[in-house]
């Protein structure tokens, strides 16, 4: 799976002029399933987000998680996050998982994160539709992840 992971004071999430996900302080998590991916590296994403120390402390540090500071989720569904651009000027997206294959990963991700993230809001994009995601970027604080599929 691979995951941009964007620190913000606010973001949200609209549809056709309505808001679906919205979150004040916390982690908007643009995320994709790539081909061979399963709930192993689903799980194994979760857990590092989760903990991931990537807020500051009162000493100004970045120390402390998205669990520490309570702060919100909002999962959003981007295949193009598996874009292959080494071959030409259009992008290939190959790698990214089936449809079918991507939905049940990303709702499964989703309910992961609404059973372990108590202390804040988990909200959410909307699998396969055309959404705006508007947001704040807090420093900015932008952090890239992939976890592969185990050997």
């Amino acid at each position: 799976m691979i995951t941009v992971l964007q620190r913000v004071r606010e973001a949200r999430v609209d549809i056709e002029g309505r808001t679906v996900g919205q979150i004040a302080h916390g982690l908007l998590v643009l995320v994709c399933a790539e081909q061979g991916d399963s709930e192993a590296e689903a799980d194994k994403l979760l857990a590092k987000l989760m903990k991931l120390r990537i807020f500051a402390d009162d000493a100004g540090k970045m120390n402390r998680s998205v669990q520490d500071v309570a702060g919100g989720l909002l999962i959003v569904s981007q295949f193009t996050l598996a874009a292959d651009t080494t071959g030409g000027n259009r992008p290939s997206f190959t790698q990214a998982a089936k449809p079918d294959d991507g939905k049940r990963l990303y709702h499964y991700l989703v309910q992961q994160a609404q059973a372990l993230h108590t202390v804040g809001l988990v909200a959410t994009g909307e699998f396969g539709a055309d959404m705006q995601v508007h947001l704040v970027n807090d420093g900015p604080v932008t952090i890239p992840m992939r976890m592969a599929p185990q050997a």
